[in-house]
């Protein structure tokens, strides 16, 4: 645990405050002004997500909270750079554009979608420091703070990767936008998909009667020339878990529109098991940005 010290930033002329808190599963930064200058980078880069996007989301969580809605989140439970390329981005929009498609005929009700991607580069630990063979190193923290191989050198913590998370966001952005705004998404397509699942896999013949049905719907609506902008691009949003108070807090800005803070490092954060406490920076920084934001609730 280490105390949040940037008590307040300013953007578009006004302060944000943020009190000095106690901040749990924090990284031990070994070098306090290479942090700042990381931090303060960070601030001056263009915002990953908009605030509008994020307004829609929050509209489409409450209709799901009326049950007008489903909400489907899949993705990694941590991301990696390495891991951070165009095939594996595509095969995860695919594999929750397939799931969104068959709930959505399924359950007749529209599925928003939200990909636990571009963010996710931060580990909570139970333990700080790993002990191998009787060498005691700093615990692999996720790709924003260090490496997993067991050297001294990759597991020192080091602020320049939190530029290294913000730029592979950004490009995983892009390429989402692109695929999903782009035609790679067209609900056809998707269907197609499900459809070589169905032929091609065993455990896709349990839902060989659900494709059959969507296609006759596909081909009804086709005779009768429907062909609506929706099947053709899809929203999809992005959620990660709000982890690192130096990253999140140098990632919020001041909304143009309407004069409040958000977070657009994501639309969707949320607080984990570990860092839920009530008089803690996590709960706080929460308290103040206006996306979307969700809690995990376990059995401590």
């Amino acid at each position: 645990m280490s105390a949040a010290n940037s008590p307040s930033q300013v953007h578009q002329g006004r302060v944000i405050e943020w009190p000095e808190l106690p901040a749990h599963q924090q990284p031990p930064w070994p070098d306090p002004d290479e942090l700042a200058r990381a931090v303060a980078e960070l601030r001056a880069l263009p915002p990953l997500v908009f605030a509008g996007e994020c307004d829609i989301l929050l509209e489409r969580l409450a209709s799901a909270s009326r049950g007008e809605a489903f909400v489907l989140m899949g993705g990694d439970c941590a991301e990696t750079f390495e891991a951070n390329t165009a095939d594996s981005i595509r095969a995860r929009l695919q594999t929750v554009l397939q799931m969104s498609v068959v709930l959505t005929y399924a359950a007749s009700l529209p599925v928003i979608k939200v990909g636990r991607l571009a963010g996710q580069y931060f580990k909570p630990r139970s333990k700080v420091i790993e002990l191998r063979d009787g060498i005691e190193l700093t615990s692999y923290l996720g790709d924003a703070v260090n490496s997993m191989e067991f050297t001294e050198q990759a597991r020192r913590p080091d602020a320049q990767r939190l530029l290294r998370a913000y730029n592979a966001s950004s490009a995983a952005l892009n390429l989402v936008r692109a695929f999903t705004q782009g035609g790679y998404a067209d609900l056809r397509q998707v269907h197609a998909w499900n459809q070589d699942f169905v032929r091609d896999s065993t455990a896709g013949q349990r839902y060989e009667n659900l494709a059959a049905e969507i296609d006759r719907a596909l081909s009804f609506m086709h005779a009768c020339g429907a062909n609506p902008d929706e099947f053709k691009r899809v929203e999809f949003f992005a959620a990660h878990e709000a982890l690192s108070i130096d990253y999140e807090r140098a990632m919020t800005r001041i909304d143009s529109r309407t004069g409040l803070p958000y977070d657009v490092s994501g639309h969707f954060l949320w607080i984990g098991e570990r860092t839920r406490q009530l008089d803690a920076a996590h709960v706080q920084f929460a308290s103040v940005i206006r996306n979307p934001v969700g809690v995990k609730v376990g059995p401590t």
